[in-house]
């Protein structure tokens, strides 16, 4: 193949991906999800299959997608993005693993809190699991978006489903124990409402649409709770290889089904 063939093969493709891009722009027009949950799963077998012996080369190679995610976020006026980058069973992974995918989230988390950028940042997730340097980190990340208006986006680090509502039960029985009142008269009114308010996202509506990449058609515990409701996505690419086209199709699927609450 000559060079020159090489090179109108690609602007074919482009062209071609193009027309696809804004056909599936006004397919999923109208109807669009408030609240996107992502779980960038895959980066790990990326790294593997495209030849690297170290896998920290998948985490930076899905690191660097994650703005691009969130760009397109914005053009489909989504108000609030959750991005689960590290959950509770990998903070127990070897510390030779753990330490560079840790300095690869602070550098997302820095990144993200850049000036220009025009979302607010909130961590969610068990900080007390992780190094101290890292939570701090980025809780300072989140503290300088905080005056920033725009979309939201949750920073899943440390998260875990089943941790989160216990965590949530725990503070309800603290504040309920704060106030003076007894196990009996909290059982009278307790409700979901009285656990909700003490999840991580505290104030956020649930997820209406969760995406989760490289084939993987489970919740693996992420957004237990809030994702009752939630429609779900599932992409066969890893989640470096995750392309506008592919969140599109998402969109597209989402805002042709007939939502059920409830049944």
């Amino acid at each position: 193949m000559t060079p020159a063939w090489r090179r109108f093969r690609k602007k074919a493709a482009k062209l071609v991906y193009g027309l696809y891009d804004k056909r599936l722009s006004q397919q999923a027009a109208g109807r669009h999800p408030r609240h996107v949950g992502v779980v960038l799963d895959g980066n790990r077998r990326w790294a593997r299959e495209a030849g690297f012996t170290d896998v920290k080369h998948g985490h930076i190679a899905g690191a660097n997608r994650i703005a691009d995610l969130l760009g397109w976020c914005v053009e489909a006026e989504v108000e609030l993005v959750t991005l689960w980058l590290l959950s509770t069973d990998n903070v127990l992974r070897p510390e030779a693993e753990l330490k560079p995918l840790l300095q690869v989230i602070e550098g997302v988390a820095d990144e993200l809190a850049e000036p220009g950028r025009n979302w607010r940042l909130r961590v969610i997730g068990a900080l007390d699991v992780l190094p101290e340097e890292t939570a701090s980190r980025l809780s300072a990340a989140a503290r300088r978006t905080e005056d920033r208006t725009g979309m939201e986006v949750n920073i899943a680090v440390g998260y875990g489903g089943r941790r989160e509502i216990a965590d949530a039960v725990r503070k309800l029985l603290q504040s309920h124990a704060e106030s003076g009142k007894t196990i009996e008269e909290l059982v009278e009114v307790l409700d979901v409402d009285h656990i909700a308010e003490h999840l991580y996202t505290s104030g956020q509506p649930d997820p209406d649409l969760v995406i989760r990449t490289s084939g993987e058609q489970r919740l693996s515990g992420f957004l237990l709770w809030q994702s009752a409701h939630s429609e779900f996505w599932f992409c066969e690419a890893y989640w470096p290889d995750f392309r506008r086209t592919d969140f599109l199709r998402a969109l597209r699927d989402y805002a042709i089904r007939h939502r059920r609450f409830g049944s």
